[in-house]
């Protein structure tokens, strides 16, 4: 969550790009490199109180996301018959596959950082392809879900579907296992690599995560509003699904001004370098509590369902 540079002011000006699994430090960076700051530099605090939050957040976010999937998973046990569309028992159980598969690395990722990677790169590569694999699985799970009633049971056209839904998904990851890797510090961490935020790799990856965090939600609004057709067919329920989305709408915005940021499309100033990190770490947490608020999101509404029948049919 956010930016952490543990670096001299000279390696500093490669851009090193650091996220989620990034932080392993209890001091604060400078940033040196800009001319007109080189009198008093800028300091940022940010990895500091990261370091110290982070661990707890994930471990409770972990602890509620496993008490929600599993209530979710054993209401889809009990009483089958009574999803539907939207929320049909086919896809409420891929959701719960892809925030289970999410929740289950929170504590290795709460680990890292407080004691450092001690996994080698090809764990921590295999930890953000499975990372982003949940999270486009389920951008994708929605998306299919929100105006076509393919998952309204399990036959061969969704089965198709579910197989292309999450072969995509994982062709999706790889730009993110292939811009990740271990650095040496203190203690070893796992990071994005993007020492050029203008490679290739790294720019797939950006487009990819704006495409799921920003397009998608765009687009679904959009396309709700504008089409005669989808909008007669709109049900409430969609918009739990779509809690998903909007929740990880703040970490896109935040991922693109990075960028700019980063790639100097935008003037830096010493206060966007001390405060823009918290913005970004705190909308990717955001983004993480769609594991836990999603089932439960989810479970609310069905339970609620059947006393909004019966006191309609009253």
């Amino acid at each position: 969550m956010g930016n952490c540079i543990p670096v001299s002011p000279s390696t500093l000006q490669n851009e090193t790009m650091l996220d989620l699994l990034d932080v392993d430090f209890n001091f604060s960076y400078t940033y040196e490199s800009f001319t007109d700051y080189d009198s008093v530099p800028c300091h940022n605090h940010y990895c500091a109180h990261f370091q110290r939050l982070a661990p707890a957040f994930l471990a409770v976010t972990c602890a509620a996301a496993a008490l929600g999937t599993g209530a979710l998973l054993l209401a889809l046990a009990k009483r089958p018959r009574a999803w539907g569309w939207p929320h049909s028992r086919v896809l409420v159980a891929q959701l719960a596959v892809g925030t289970g598969l999410f929740a289950s690395l929170l504590p290795l990722v709460a680990v890292s950082i407080g004691q450092g990677w001690r996994l080698g790169s090809v764990l921590c590569k295999l930890t953000y392809l499975l990372w982003h694999w949940s999270l486009f699985a389920q951008g994708l799970l929605v998306g299919t879900s929100s105006f076509c009633t393919a998952w309204a049971r399990w036959d061969s056209r969704s089965q198709r579907l579910a197989a292309a839904v999450w072969a995509w998904a994982l062709l999706l990851a790889v730009p993110a296992a292939l811009s990740s890797g271990t650095v040496a510090a203190s203690e070893p961490i796992c990071i994005y690599r993007g020492v050029d935020v203008l490679s290739p790799v790294y720019l797939l990856h950006l487009v990819l995560c704006l495409c799921l965090f920003l397009l998608l939600p765009a687009a679904l609004v959009v396309a709700t509003a504008a089409v005669p057709q989808l909008k007669a067919g709109w049900e409430p329920g969609i918009a739990v699904s779509w809690l998903f989305l909007g929740l990880w709408v703040p970490y896109g915005v935040g991922l693109a001004v990075d960028f700019l940021l980063q790639a100097r499309l935008l003037q830096p100033t010493c206060g966007t370098f001390q405060h823009f990190d918290f913005v970004l770490g705190l909308s990717q947490g955001l983004g993480v509590l769609h594991c836990c608020l999603g089932p439960a999101a989810l479970l609310a509404l069905r339970l609620c369902q059947p006393r909004a029948a019966a006191s309609g049919s009253g």
